[in-house]
This record gives C-alpha cells, sequence and structure tokens, in this order.
C-alpha cells in the first residue's frame, strides 16, 4: 500500500518570489529520499499564494522518515518569516491503482 498526501498551504503572493527557492530545496531534497514516489509544489494559477502540494510515498516508514529529515525541520522553519500557513494537507491509503 502506498501513501498519498494532497492539498494545500497558503503564503502571502508578495512572499512567493522569496518562498521559491525554499521550495525547490524541499522538493529536491524529498526527492531524494528513499521511499520518495512523487513530490510537487504547485502554484495555483487562479489564486495566487495558494501552493498545492502532491506526494505519494512507498509506505508509511518512508513517510516517518521523511518526517524526521533535516530538510523538512528547515523548510518548516522559514514558514514564519514568510507567512506560510493554512495547511490543509489530507494523507490517503492507495490499495491499488490503474491509469485512467
Amino acid at each position: 500500500m502506498s501513501l498519498i498526501i494532497a492539498g494545500t498551504i497558503r503564503v502571502p503572493a508578495e512572499n512567493l518570489q522569496a518562498l521559491r527557492p525554499h521550495m525547490r530545496a524541499m522538493v529536491e531534497a524529498s526527492r531524494a529520499e528513499d521511499g520518495c514516489i512523487q513530490y510537487a509544489y504547485g502554484e495555483d494559477v487562479l489564486e495566487p499564494g495558494l501552493i498545492r502540494v502532491f506526494e505519494a510515498w512507498r509506505d508509511q516508514a518512508a513517510l516517518d522518515a521523511h518526517f524526521q529529515s533535516p530538510h523538512i525541520a528547515a523548510w518548516r522553519s522559514r514558514w514564519p518569516a514568510l507567512g506560510v500557513d493554512d495547511r490543509r494537507l489530507t494523507l490517503y491509503e492507495v490499495t491499488a491503482e490503474r491509469p485512467l
């Protein structure tokens, strides 16, 4: 069974430029982790400051390791200064998948 995390975070639109290098570092480090299948942030086209989050992990152990990683601590430490808030993420347990 794999795990999917999907949701959003918000940042004041005027802080997006300053946030982008930190998002890039987080994505690159997370994608390099054992058990990471997919990791992405995307800026919403219609709502400036809304960041869409999508993650896929091999299993709970890989996700637990991710939550303990130094890069996630560094990423979260940047949030207060950049106004990141309204974090709404949902975890989905996936038992099967198929192409559409």
